[in-house]
């Protein structure tokens, strides 16, 4: 009668822990860092690398003792009964591989290589907020200005879609504004080369 009555206490605490679980979505700031990286790898041609982090356990045996196997068992009861209340796994987390996003990929991919040259220049820059920027259109020749204000506009257009569809194909769409600072934050440590603004 005395081993059961720790195991009602247990049991009793399990089901008011489950009772009272919260979900919250939150925006996965690691995993949008790595899939900006690998979106803007995919339009420069860069080397920028993704990385995953293995699953980690959220229990460890508390050794052999009776009360450490019962905290064991609760937790994997836990896992079990709230599977949905951890977070989502990492990778999955930003979808930057829809048919929109892989067209707007394509794209800016197809651009890029024109305006590396004005990057290099300094004739454009990218902006804080994830965008493109004419910085200084007289270190351009007369006859390509037309041309590097129209490959901006292009670009900039498709960067402000290409955060729009990330968020919606992640089926969060409130994500957008986050999404966007992640890019503007990965354009500059990944897809920027010395010298460019």
């Amino acid at each position: 009668m005395r081993r059961v009555l720790p195991l009602k206490i247990a049991l009793a605490s399990l089901l008011l822990v489950v009772a009272c679980v919260t979900i919250n979505v939150y925006f996965p700031a690691p995993a949008a860092d790595r899939a900006a990286d690998q979106v803007i790898n995919d339009i420069t041609g860069g080397g920028a690398k993704s990385t995953t982090t293995p699953p980690q356990s959220y229990f460890a045996p508390a050794g052999d003792d009776e009360h450490g196997l019962l905290l064991v068992a609760m937790g994997r009861v836990l896992v079990t009964l709230v599977p949905a209340a951890h977070a989502q796994d990492a990778d999955a987390a930003l979808n930057v591989s829809s048919p929109a996003v892989n067209r707007i990929k394509s794209s800016m991919a197809a651009r890029f290589g024109q305006m590396e040259k004005f990057f290099a220049s300094g004739a454009i820059g990218l902006t804080k907020d994830g965008m493109v920027d004419v910085r200084d259109l007289n270190a351009v020749a007369l006859p390509d200005r037309a041309t590097v204000k129209r490959l901006v506009s292009e670009d900039n257009a498709d960067r402000a879609q290409l955060y729009t569809e990330i968020a919606k194909a992640s089926n969060h769409p409130e994500w957008e504004a986050d999404i966007k600072k992640s890019f503007a934050r990965r354009w500059v440590a990944t897809g920027a080369k010395p010298g460019w603004y």
